[in-house]
């Protein structure tokens, strides 16, 4: 079973970027389908973007695309979330999750524990 834990979260200003990292343990990390996900103060957890096993296959919520960047590492078991030209309302806990191919997030995932990015304005 994939174990997952992010990183790099923090407090950066309206236009700064950061990027976020996913470590997993598991021997079948590459196997797994990868997807970051968020949720606002107040609001109910959202999809961002996802990356299937080989990379070969991104897609991204429109709050992301332009922006954001997703992209991942098998040989170092390692999702990345390059977010640029963030804004305020990008500020939220960053959670990212795993499943094996042909499952969903919400039936099969696994997920981290999430990390806070807050951006101010």
């Amino acid at each position: 079973q994939v174990q997952l834990a992010e990183s790099g979260g923090g407090l950066v200003q309206t236009g700064g970027s950061l990027r976020l990292s996913c470590a997993a343990s598991g021997r079948t990390f590459s196997r797994h389908i990868m997807g970051w996900f968020r949720q606002a103060p107040g609001k109910e957890r959202e999809f961002v973007a996802q990356i299937s096993w080989d990379s070969g296959t991104t897609s991204y919520a429109g709050s992301a695309t332009g922006r954001f960047t997703i992209s991942r590492d098998n040989a170092k078991n390692t999702m990345y979330l390059q977010m640029n030209s963030l804004k305020p309302e990008d500020t939220a806990v960053y959670y990212c999750a795993a499943t094996p191919a042909g499952s969903s997030f919400t039936g099969s995932g696994t997920w981290g524990k999430g990390t806070l990015v807050t951006v101010s304005s």
